[in-house]
């Protein structure tokens, strides 16, 4: 019984990035459908609906993000706090991913550096972030830094994952500042 307690601690992960991969496949279907661009572009996207696709080159992630943060919208491996503006839109632009599990996109943020891209490609647009300062890690009870920014604080990106790695203690928030958008 302790072996294959063991073994499904061990397999749990594998079989998380799996479900992860055929969910991430079913989301580029639908985030070129006619209903997605639409509802981002009014700006009401139904939670599990993709959003946008984040591209970070410096740590090869390329993966569709859903609204929402929810556990069940989160097994697509990354979600945006629905109380926050869509990308495109002015302030904080937050999301959420996992570390470990479900597709771990958010796996190696810690290794982000001041002046890294970020790049946001919604149905609607193409928004281009440069990492401001390094990540660094706070309580999980820390809601501010998905919060709105300060008056002149412009648009600006804030990525937040779990860490240590494999525990949910802290967060650890990475922020980047729009540098460029366009049409799409």
């Amino acid at each position: 019984m302790l072996v294959a307690t063991g073994l499904g601690f061990l397999a749990y992960p594998t079989w998380t990035d799996i479900r992860a991969s055929r969910t991430q496949h079913r989301l580029a279907k639908a985030f070129d459908a006619r209903r997605t661009h639409r509802d981002v572009a009014k700006g009401t996207p139904r939670v599990g609906e993709p959003v946008t696709r984040i591209l970070i080159p410096s740590i090869a992630v390329d993966a569709l993000v859903v609204q929402g943060i929810t556990t069940q919208a989160l097994q697509a491996g990354a979600g945006h706090y629905p109380e926050t503006p869509l990308p495109g839109q002015p302030g904080n632009v937050a999301l959420a991913g996992h570390r470990t599990t479900f597709g771990k996109p958010f796996s190696d943020l810690d290794r982000l550096t001041v002046g890294d891209t970020i790049v946001l490609v919604t149905p609607v647009g193409r928004y281009t972030y440069r990492v401001a300062q390094a990540p660094w890690v706070t309580d999980p009870a820390d809601w501010r830094v998905v919060g709105p920014v300060g008056p002149g604080g412009g648009s600006v990106l804030t990525l937040t994952t779990c860490t240590p790695r494999g525990s949910a203690d802290q967060r650890l928030v990475v922020r980047a500042s729009l540098t460029s958008s366009a049409p799409a």
